[in-house]
């Protein structure tokens, strides 16, 4: 996180406090957003998500402002190791990986739109005093920089407005998504990742037992040829998990 502050201290001198904070809130509310699509059993807070909406800006004010940076390769290949390093952290327990992702693909589309800059030929123009000999008109931005701003806020909009709309529906993200939860905890022999006490909801009909876990809202159907107390209790830890 020392890392990330001391790249975003260089960043914040490029641009105005009004546009980085812009970006600021909206990729926190982003990552709640996705928290909360996919973390029902539990409430996260924490600026986490934000500062990754911070860090995915740099990347696409990068990408945007391609043609205007030297050392571009460099500062790409920095960018993308310390958002990889930080969501590798983010498997841990009790961290909020899904706030990190959200407000990463938050900030890295609203970069996009909000961190576009003119061309260095269009400010030069401006410059030189009109005359008979002046160099044809410049644009002030490039063609894939309006693509980019276009696509950008289409998604922004389209995306923000469907999680809003899932989320006061009561959408549990879990539930067409069985690996999703790996991305915020992986299992190991160190720590699981369910914190609170394993519960499930279980219905026998026939041989069929329909398991919902009731922290997760992961639904499951398993065949058994018993279904007794230990084999539903070893079926409901490998939900929850």
């Amino acid at each position: 996180m020392l890392l990330c502050l001391t790249i975003l201290k260089i960043f914040f001198c490029s641009w105005c406090t009004v546009r980085i904070g812009l970006v600021y809130l909206i990729s926190g509310f982003g990552g709640s957003l996705m928290s909360a699509l996919f973390i029902r059993a539990s409430i996260s807070v924490g600026a986490s998500g934000a500062l990754f909406g911070l860090i995915g800006s740099m990347l696409s004010e990068l990408i945007t402002n391609w043609s205007l940076y030297a050392n571009k390769v460099a500062a790409l290949l920095t960018l993308v190791l310390v958002i990889v390093v930080n969501l590798a952290l983010g498997i841990l327990p009790r961290v909020d990986n899904f706030a990190h992702i959200g407000g990463l693909i938050s900030g890295f589309l609203l970069g996009f739109v909000v961190f576009i800059r003119p061309q260095f030929a269009w400010i030069n123009q401006r410059r030189v005093a009109p005359g008979p000999q002046a160099a044809p008109a410049e644009h002030k931005h490039k063609t894939y920089q309006y693509i980019l701003w276009i696509v950008a806020a289409i998604l922004l909009i389209v995306g923000f407005t469907l999680a809003i709309v899932l989320l006061f529906r009561g959408y549990n993200a879990n539930d067409h998504c069985s690996w999703c939860h790996y991305l915020s905890c992986v299992p190991t022999k160190k720590w699981k990742c369910n914190s609170s006490p394993t519960t499930c909801t279980a219905m026998l009909q026939g041989n069929t037992l329909n398991l919902t876990c009731e922290g997760k809202g992961i639904y499951r159907s398993y065949i058994v040829a018993e279904a007794t107390q230990d084999k539903i209790d070893q079926l409901c830890n490998q939900l929850c998990s």
